[in-house]
Formats: C-alpha cells, structure tokens, sequence
C-alpha cells in the first residue's frame, strides 16, 4: 500500500451520540456526541477519520509481577485532534452532517480551518507513524490511533484482537494474551504466563 495516497474527504460530520470507537479487555476509546468527523481515503477507499471534540483513552498498562503491581494506567482526555484507521463500516451510520455552530463550539472559525487542522494531523502521522504501523495495517481488524502528545510528537495505538502495542512519550506498552513488555525511563518489564523478569536502567 502506498502511504501518499492518502486524501481527506471534504464532508465535514458529527457524532449524533456518544460512541466507543475501540473496546478490549485492556482499554477503550470512547467519542462524546457532537464530536466532528472528517474520513481519509487511502487509495480512494474508506479506512479512517480525524476526530475533534471531547474524547478519551483508557488503557490498562500495568503489568503483574512477583514484586506487585508494576506501571500505572493511561487515561487521557484529547482536547486536540486525533487519527483513527481501520475499520469504519459501523461508524458513518452514527455520524451526521456537521452545521458551523458545531464548528465553533469546538474552536474553529469554518470548515476550512478544521480541515487545515486534520490535513496537518494527516502529513505528521504518515511521514512519522508509517514505520510503526505499516505491516499491522495491512491486516484485518487491526486499529491504529495517533495522538498529539506536548513534545510535538504523536502517541500511537496500534491494537488487532488481544496484541495491542502503544508507544508514548514516557512508555512502550506490548501486550499479546499472557506475554506483556513495559518500557519506561527506568526499567524495562517482561511478563509471560505470570512470571515476570525486572531490568533496572
């Protein structure tokens, strides 16, 4: 698949209710109502959107150890626009065409502003994230989620059934059924089948 044959469509929508774009067992993502929409098309084919609106990530990163618990879980309200990819066949039938007052409400002057805003999103995330996630989005069911974090960077979720991997700023989390891999600054976890295995940096 070809990356740069990305395009956003011009239809500027919102969510008509709250919606859970993401759900497992180790997190969701969940959108408020009103939230704008707007879809990418990679090679003339539906496969994602950018939202905006009050959104939020629930994430359970701590991993089970012999010594207790290790790491702490991820919860993050997005004020700022942010990528989804993969399967979107059950989102449009909960989306509706966006008016200027829902623009507003979010901060936006007009449609064009929003769509500078997701395009800019876009160009980060496909010179930037294409390394990360460009094998896992070539197989079904997978999701992938970016997120502008304050170093000017994006977080990235990359999750397909139970193997779910998410790279921030101040962590890597790994995870696959019993086998789970935390990264932060000062050590690094591995857990298989409840026996663990603790690097100090």
């Amino acid at each position: 698949m070809t990356w740069q044959n990305y395009q956003l469509d011009s239809t500027i929508l919102k969510a008509d209710e709250d919606m859970t774009l993401w759900q497992t067992e180790k997190g969701m993502i969940k959108i408020d109502k009103n939230t704008l929409a707007v879809p990418i098309k990679l090679a003339g084919r539906p496969k994602g959107f950018i939202f905006h609106g009050n959104s939020k990530l629930l994430l359970d990163t701590i991993v089970e150890t012999q010594e207790g618990a290790i790491g702490k879980p991820v919860e993050k309200e997005m004020n700022e626009p942010f990528l989804m990819l993969g399967e979107t066949k059950e989102i449009p039938q909960h989306l509706t065409p966006a008016g200027k007052e829902d623009l507003t409400n979010i901060g936006y002057k007009n449609e064009q502003e929003f769509i500078a805003k997701a395009d800019d999103l876009c160009c980060k995330f496909f010179r930037e994230g294409k390394t990360h996630v460009h094998q896992c989005f070539d197989e079904d069911q997978s999701f992938i989620f970016a997120f502008p974090n304050k170093a000017g960077k994006l977080d990235i979720l990359v999750a397909k059934g139970s193997k779910l991997v998410y790279k921030a700023m101040d962590r890597v989390f790994v995870s696959d059924k019993n086998k789970v891999v935390l990264k932060t600054p000062k050590e690094v976890i591995l857990s298989s089948n409840r026996r663990s295995f603790v690097i100090k940096k």
